[in-house]
C-alpha cells in the first residue's frame, strides 16, 4: 500500500504553491524527498522521525545553516523559561530514551501512556519513544481515574508517566491493571511505588542509538475524543504522522526555519502532535508553548504581543473568546497567520477578528483517524463558512449512503477515497476493533461521519455530524447554521444546538446558550424571543430554535469539543 503511493502521486501530482519562500535546504531534510513527491522514487522502507528529521536538523544547525532561533521555546507565565536547539533536544531525548529502555525495561513495540500538561517533558518523552520504538499513547491531564482505568485496560500499556497531581488517581485503579509494570512521576517530590522521572533522566547517559523502524511500524495511539460513543484506539504509524508532512508540508502550514508557531491545543489531542510537533519541525521551525493552566484572553493576547510568534493555531472557542476583547489595545509582535481547527468557526467570529486585527483565520478540518483533510491554506481565497479544499494525498468527496459521489452543491457525507490506494496519513486501524475499522469504510471511501457540501470551486462546507442533523417537519437542519446565527447576537458567548422531541414535528431545534455577563440580568423570556427573531432574520426561518435553555457552561470533551450527544440524549430522556 505504501509503495503504491508512487502511482498516486504520478497520476495526481499536488498543486502546491510555496508562496515565495526559497527552499533553504538543497541536499538535506527536504531534497531527499523531492523525487518521492514527483513519483520517481518509492516510499522508503525504513523511517524514524527522530533520526531522519530531528537529527538532520541538528546537523544542519551545527553546520551553521539554520537561523539561531530555538527549536523549542517554553514559558509558564511565572518567569520560568526553557529554550532548546535541535542539538539540545537530541541530547536530552537520548537520555530519556535510556530511562525508558534501561531503567524501565521497555522494548520496541511496548506501549506507554503519557499524561502530562504542556510541560517540556512531554516533548522529550515523545521524541524518546520514537528513538526507542515505543508506542506512545498521549492523554489529557483532565482525565479522571475512570478514564485512566479504561485506557490502561484497553491499551495494555506497561508504563505510565504523569505528574504528582494525577498519581493518586492512577494508584486508585492500578490494582485492576495487571500489565502496568512501571509508573514514572514528573515531580520534585517522591511517591511510594513511583520512579522519579526527573532524577532518572538527569543522571542517565546521552549515548543512545536510534532504533531502526519500518515506515508502517506503530508510533502513536490516540483515543478518540468520544463525541459519539466510547473512545476508540486509533493507531498511527511512523509514516502516517512522521513521514506524511514531508510530502504535503506546505499545504496548511507555510513556515520557514526562522518562524515560530504557537498551538494552544491540549497535549492529548492529535492537533498538538501535528501543529506542535511533526509539521513545524519538518520546516525546522520553532515550536512555542505556554503552559496555560487556564485559557485566559489577557494571557493569550499579551503573549502574542511579547513574543515573536508568527503563526497561531487554536480551537474556535479560543477565537470566540478573544474577539470579546477590544483588540485595538494590543499590538501583536510578529503574528502573520491564524488557524482554527477542531470544530467549525462561525463566520461572524472570523469577520470580527479580521476587522480588528487585519488577519484572516484559516480553517483546518481533520480527524484523529486522518490528520488534516481540508484546509484554507495561506494565499487561498477565504470563503466564510468554508473549511477550504482537500489536502494533498487525499481525494475528498461528498457521497451518499451508497457511496456514490454527489455533484457540487448537494449535501452528503464527507468522505476520503481509501481504495484501491490507502493514503499515507491514514490511521492503521482501530486497535482490537475490526468491526469499527470495517464500518469506517463504505465502498471505496473512508466515511468521516460528518455531513458537508462541496461547491463548484472545490471548497468544502461543514454541515454537522451525521448524527447531529435535526429533521423537523421533513426539513434537515444542521446545528452549525443555527449556532452561527445565534453567536452573532451580542448576548451569546457560546451555544450548542441539538434536536428535541416534539409531538407535532417529530423533533425541533433546541439551543443551549451561555450568556454574556452583560446580559445576565436580562428578562429571559424576552431575550428568548429576541434570539428566536434574530435567527429567523439571519437564516432560513424554519431553522430557528423553538426551545432555548440558558446554561452556565456547555459539556465538553477533554479536548474542548462540545458534547452535543450528551445534550441530545438528555433531551430525549436517554440520560
Amino acid at each position: 500500500k505504501l509503495q503504491s503511493l508512487k502511482l498516486l502521486w504520478t497520476l495526481k501530482p499536488p498543486n502546491r504553491t510555496f508562496h515565495g519562500h526559497p527552499r533553504l535546504l538543497t541536499s538535506d531534510v527536504h531534497s531527499q524527498y523531492e523525487s518521492i513527491r514527483r513519483g520517481k522514487q518509492e516510499i522508503p522502507k525504513y523511517f524514524n522521525f527522530a533520526s531522519d528529521v530531528l537529527d538532520k536538523w541538528a546537523e544542519i544547525e551545527k553546520a551553521g545553516k539554520r537561523p539561531s532561533n530555538p527549536a523549542f521555546w517554553w514559558i509558564n507565565g511565572k518567569g520560568e523559561e526553557v529554550k532548546w536547539s535541535f542539538e539540545e533536544l537530541g541530547f536530552l531525548s537520548r537520555k530519556v530514551a535510556n530511562v525508558l529502555t534501561e531503567d524501565c525495561g521497555l522494548q520496541k513495540g511496548d506501549r506507554l501512556i503519557l499524561i502530562l500538561p504542556r510541560i517540556p517533558e512531554w516533548w522529550l518523552v515523545k521524541v524518546a519513544c520514537m528513538r526507542a520504538g515505543i508506542v506512545l499513547i498521549p492523554g489529557t491531564s483532565q482525565l479522571s481515574a475512570k478514564d485512566i482505568l479504561y485506557r490502561l485496560q484497553a491499551s495494555k500499556a506497561t508504563c505510565l508517566i504523569t505528574t504528582d497531581t494525577l498519581a493518586p488517581a492512577v494508584d486508585s485503579v492500578a490494582s485492576q491493571c495487571q500489565l502496568l509494570k512501571t509508573k514514572l512521576m514528573v515531580s520534585k517530590g517522591s511517591r511510594e511505588g513511583w520512579l522519579n522521572f526527573s532524577e532518572l533522566y538527569q543522571n542517565q547517559s546521552a549515548d543512545h542509538s536510534c532504533i531502526k523502524t519500518r515506515i508502517e511500524d506503530p508510533m502513536i495511539i490516540f483515543f478518540t475524543s468520544g463525541t459519539t460513543g466510547s473512545p476508540k484506539m486509533t493507531q498511527h504509524s511512523q509514516g502516517s504522522l512522521g513521514f506524511r508532512p514531508l510530502l504535503s508540508e506546505r499545504y496548511w502550514l507555510d513556515l520557514t526555519p526562522s518562524d515560530m508557531i504557537w498551538n494552544t491545543a491540549d497535549t492529548g489531542w492529535i492537533l498538538t502532535s501535528i501543529a506542535s510537533f511533526f509539521d513545524p519541525w519538518v520546516f525546522g521551525s520553532c515550536i512555542f508553548i505556554h503552559n496555560l493552566p487556564q485559557t485566559e484572553s489577557a494571557v493569550i493576547l499579551n503573549t502574542l504581543c511579547r513574543f515573536p510568534i508568527d503563526a497561531l493555531v487554536g480551537a474556535p472557542t479560543l477565537f470566540r473568546m478573544l474577539v470579546q476583547n477590544d483588540l485595538s489595545k494590543y499590538k501583536f509582535r510578529n503574528l502573520k497567520c491564524c488557524m482554527s481547527g477542531g470544530e467549525p468557526l462561525n463566520p461572524e467570529v472570523m469577520e470580527q477578528w479580521k476587522s480588528q486585527t487585519g488577519l484572516d483565520i484559516h480553517e483546518v478540518y481533520g480527524q484523529t483517524e486522518t490528520g488534516i483533510i481540508c484546509s484554507a491554506f495561506k494565499g487561498m481565497k477565504i470563503k466564510p463558512g468554508s473549511m477550504g479544499k482537500a489536502a494533498p494525498l487525499y481525494d475528498v468527496q461528498i457521497i451518499d449512503k451508497n457511496a456514490n459521489i454527489l455533484p457540487p452543491g448537494q449535501q452528503g457525507e464527507i468522505a476520503v477515497r481509501s481504495k484501491p490506494i490507502r493514503p499515507l496519513g491514514f490511521f492503521s486501524e482501530y486497535l482490537d476493533n475490526p468491526k469499527k475499522t470495517a464500518e469506517s469504510e463504505r465502498g471505496d471511501f473512508y466515511v468521516t461521519g460528518d455531513r458537508g457540501i462541496m461547491d463548484e470551486d472545490g471548497y468544502f462546507q461543514f454541515i454537522g455530524r451525521d448524527d447531529d442533523i435535526i429533521i423537523s417537519s421533513g426539513y434537515r437542519i444542521g446545528p452549525f447554521e443555527v449556532e452561527s446565527a445565534l453567536i452573532e447576537h451580542p448576548a451569546v458567548v457560546e451555544t450548542a444546538v441539538v434536536s428535541s422531541p416534539d409531538p407535532l414535528r417529530g423533533e425541533v431545534v433546541k439551543a443551549f446558550v451561555v450568556l454574556s455577563p452583560a446580559f445576565s440580568s436580562t428578562d429571559l423570556k424576552s431575550l428568548t424571543r429576541d434570539l428566536q427573531d434574530h435567527v429567523k432574520k439571519t437564516t432560513a426561518p424554519y431553522k430557528y430554535p423553538r426551545k432555548v435553555e440558558f446554561v452556565k457552561e456547555l459539556p465538553k470533551t477533554v479536548t474542548g469539543k462540545i458534547k452535543r450527544n450528551e445534550l441530545r440524549d438528555k433531551e430525549w430522556g436517554r440520560i
